[in-house]
């Protein structure tokens, strides 16, 4: 006799003693209330980042669609004229006030502009003629 065979059993000991769970599949795992599984065309728009060369102000409209659509924006307004540019800058500026979004200086007629929720770390204007 092994000093393994008195360990052995039968797997009617066994029943009983341990409740057997099935596996989950990926839609019930965590089983929270609120859990929602992230679709994966759902998780690659959240790894999305969009770069708009703005010249008229017509394309306004588009920087404010993605901020709703919860898309970070790279604004670069280097080519519009002047004018063009302010009010582009007012225009979005009104927009990510209203979404709670948070604006940031990159450089020099260049902004990011991120959804609520979104970490930006880096981005200073301080060192920027004219920055804050």
């Amino acid at each position: 006799m092994s000093r393994y065979d008195r360990y052995d059993v039968t797997d009617e000991q066994w029943e009983g003693l341990a409740q057997v769970v099935p596996l989950r599949s990926r839609n019930e795992w965590p089983s929270r209330v609120d859990h929602r599984t992230v679709d994966e065309t759902e998780a690659a728009e959240q790894r999305r980042l969009v770069v708009l060369r703005v010249q008229v102000f017509a394309d306004a409209r588009e920087v404010a669609e993605y901020l709703v659509a919860q898309i970070p924006v790279l604004l670069d307004l280097t080519s519009a004229e002047t004018d063009v540019a302010k009010r582009i800058l007012d225009f979005t500026s009104g927009v990510v006030f209203g979404l709670g979004s948070g604006m940031h200086r990159v450089d020099r007629n260049v902004f990011l502009l991120s959804p609520v929720g979104m970490e930006v770390e880096g981005v200073t204007a301080a060192g920027l003629p004219g920055g804050s």
